[in-house]
């Protein structure tokens, strides 16, 4: 059974995009370790698709943040350099049609989370975005 406080942890990664498997094992380990198993292959899906647009889209450094707050709200984002609105999600129904490869990330966080969104960012020298998504334990 998951546990009833909150917790946090950040992962601080360089723009290399081997950041994304070690963003998605880490993610497993922490779930893991606070028993959210049932929840560990979706939120590598998702934390994957959010790290990797980071390290692709922008030239520097990113993170990877994983929030859970009782009573069973997951919340994974990836903070980026660049202050740009991500590239929106393809509508329902419209995936891969002009460009197979690109904008399946928050297509996929949109599909398979509760709830996303991002907002830009440029408080205590951090310029960039925050791009988030929640799980919720069922």
């Amino acid at each position: 059974m998951p546990e009833n406080e909150s917790w946090e942890y950040s992962l601080h990664v360089p723009n290399d995009l081997r950041a994304v498997t070690v963003s998605r094992r880490t993610i497993r380990l922490i779930l893991t370790m606070h028993g959210l198993i049932g929840l560990t292959d979706v939120a590598e899906l998702l934390a994957t698709e959010l790290i990797s647009n980071a390290v692709r889209h922008t030239k520097g450094p990113a993170a990877l943040r994983v929030r859970w707050s009782p009573p069973g709200t997951l919340r994974i984002g990836a903070w980026d350099t660049d202050p740009e609105p991500p590239e929106p999600p393809a509508p329902s129904g419209q995936e891969g049609q002009e460009h197979p490869e690109q904008g399946r990330g928050l297509t996929l966080v949109r599909a398979c989370s509760t709830e996303w969104g991002w907002h830009p960012l440029a408080r205590h020298g951090n310029r960039g975005k925050y791009v988030w998504c929640e799980l919720a334990a069922v």
